[in-house]
């Protein structure tokens, strides 16, 4: 039986019903109202921002149970469904109980010493990342219920992993994004408090192996969470084809493609980035895994570097990589996006020989699959070359792809050979 309801309720228009019973699990500020609001009660009940609430249908029917939060657009986050749910902590011990338990499916055992934990809604913590480089766990935290939550899910996850033999010694939050102005929060960094961790010895990075590629992850000041982990078997799938071959990996970061196909044969790689501290992380990287002598650094905007390779017309690169940051983060600026992304493939594709080898990839969640390969068809067209295709990949299994959130799948990744 049903238990007795103990939130506030808000109701939901018919079009976020739909979408809720599609599964997606947003609700959005237009599609909620108030009791009160319909002028048919004496005052509007506020929920409490942060708060859990109930989400029933303008005809009353129990939709679920998410997090409220009046300061932004995506007004209900819902967590359940399950109306006999009870939302205590071991109800998030469940959760990430469950989430942990999957990256122990779908991974291979020492890629759980680097490997994403809680991927937001896709394992049912919205607005929560928890990425893991050996024994340092780095949160980030995007919506406000979570950040109320912190107090029991954080130290519940660190219990967790050491029950199952995991050292780890430090949480570190990275809620150093400027969208947690949307959810109400102010913006900070530092180690999370968890009774039995003693933080202020850890170094300020540490050390991760991915694929057989030693890295030094700065965690407290790097890109995003410190590294970028949602590509480590599309780096293998790149080293594998850039054995014996002149290599140029463009938007290098910290150098992961790169060194990948280094260790992996390659005859040379010349890894680009318009980021001075990147490359030098990438220089350090190299150095630390023995691969200087087979590696190049360049500081260069790639927009610009790959015209200047054109015009040279010298084929001195068997293999392009194009792994750029999201061009586009919203919906307004797909077209924009669009034409940068042809740009540069373009380019690759007249700079590679005809047999040569390109490794491309979109991040961007709003620059969908189809319209990335209309992209791609229409840079080859102009480009007059054709594309023999070798790999279709997307993100790792640690970061999941849920059908019903579409948000959650955004990674794609592509290998051709150029004919």
């Amino acid at each position: 039986m049903k238990q007795e309801r103990v939130y506030p309720k808000v109701f939901v228009s018919p079009k976020g019903e739909r979408s809720v019973l599609y599964g997606h699990p947003w609700i959005y500020d237009q599609e909620v109202t108030l009791p009160g609001e319909d002028g048919q009660a004496d005052e509007v009940k506020l929920p409490e921002d942060g708060a859990l609430v109930d989400a029933f249908s303008s005809k009353g029917s129990y939709l679920g149970t998410g997090f409220y939060n009046s300061h932004s657009k995506i007004r209900v986050r819902l967590i359940s469904r399950n109306a006999n749910d009870t939302f205590n902590a071991a109800f998030f011990e469940r959760r990430l109980r469950y989430a942990w338990e999957f990256r122990k499916s779908v991974l291979r055992e020492e890629d759980l010493l680097c490997c994403r934990i809680i991927f937001g809604e896709a394992d049912q913590f919205p607005g929560l990342t928890v990425d893991r480089f050996g024994d340092i766990l780095v949160t980030q935290t995007l919506s406000l219920g979570i950040e109320k939550l912190k107090p029991v899910i954080f130290p519940l996850l660190v219990k967790i992993l050491q029950e199952d033999g995991q050292k780890i010694s430090g949480i570190y939050e990275r809620n150093d994004v400027s969208i947690r102005a949307l959810e109400g929060m102010e913006e900070n960094t530092g180690f999370y408090p968890v009774d039995g961790l003693c933080t202020d010895a850890l170094p300020e990075r540490t050390q991760i192996i991915e694929n057989g590629v030693k890295y030094f992850v700065d965690y407290r000041t790097g890109q995003k969470t410190g590294f970028f982990l949602d590509q480590k078997y599309n780096r293998q799938a790149a080293a594998k084809i850039a054995r014996g071959k002149r290599v140029l990996d463009c938007f290098t970061d910290t150098g992961s493609f790169a060194l990948n196909c280094a260790l992996g044969g390659a005859a040379h790689v010349h890894a680009v980035d318009i980021s001075a501290p990147s490359i030098e992380v990438a220089k350090a990287n190299a150095k630390l895994n023995g691969l200087e002598d087979r590696m190049s650094f360049e500081v260069a905007n790639v927009f610009d570097l790959l015209p200047e390779l054109e015009k040279t017309a010298k084929r001195q690169y068997d293999m392009i990589i194009l792994d750029p940051p999201a061009f586009t983060k919203s919906r307004k600026t797909v077209q924009s996006a669009e034409r940068g992304y042809k740009e540069i493939n373009y380019r690759a594709m007249k700079i590679l020989p005809r047999g040569g080898y390109l490794a491309t990839c979109s991040c961007s969640h709003f620059m969908s699959n189809d319209l990335f390969r209309k992209m791609l068809w229409s840079a080859a067209a102009d480009a007059g070359v054709q594309m023999r295709q070798i790999e279709e990949r997307q993100q790792a299994p640690d970061h999941p792809i849920l059908w019903n959130v579409p948000e959650t799948n955004y990674l794609k990744f592509y290998i051709f050979q150029i004919v």
